[in-house]
């Protein structure tokens, strides 16, 4: 899980995922496996948090795409993310309460969490919702 927009990192943009493994060693050999010098890995074993911060992220992606979408404004986007990850915080203190706190710093945190709100699927599925009030289905033929 990480900051990465598919089409940057086809283009070979610098990016960075973080991977969950509680076994080090295989930790180690998935980063070897892909790791390049265009997309660095980063190792935690924290891998239900992970797996749960790539979902949570996209329902604030949606919330900071309709804030966009009505026009709000980026002081209003911020204050989405911002409330948006208190919750993601809040989530996985609730229901992982052994995570590592600074995990949410990693890519698979706030680094995604931003990534997804400027530039992801959700946030721009969001805005042509409110711009189009065409419903969701529609909307992801059109983007697929």
């Amino acid at each position: 899980m990480g900051a990465n927009i598919a089409c940057e990192v086809a283009e070979g943009t610098f990016c960075e995922a973080t991977v969950g493994s509680r076994n080090y060693e295989h930790g180690q050999l998935v980063k070897s496996l892909i790791q390049t010098n265009e997309l660095r890995i980063i190792i935690k074993p924290d891998k239900e948090v992970i797996e749960v911060l790539g979902a949570l992220e996209n329902i604030v992606a949606l919330a900071a795409g309709f804030s966009d979408g009505l026009g709000y404004g980026n002081n209003t986007k911020a204050a989405v993310i911002r409330l948006g990850l208190k919750e993601m915080v809040k989530f996985c203190e609730e229901f992982f309460p052994a995570h590592h706190p600074e995990i949410f710093l990693k890519s698979c945190g706030v680094a995604d969490l931003v990534t997804t709100c400027y530039g992801g699927h959700d946030c721009k599925a969001a805005v042509a919702f409110v711009k189009t009030g065409k419903d969701i289905k529609t909307l992801e033929k059109i983007n697929a």
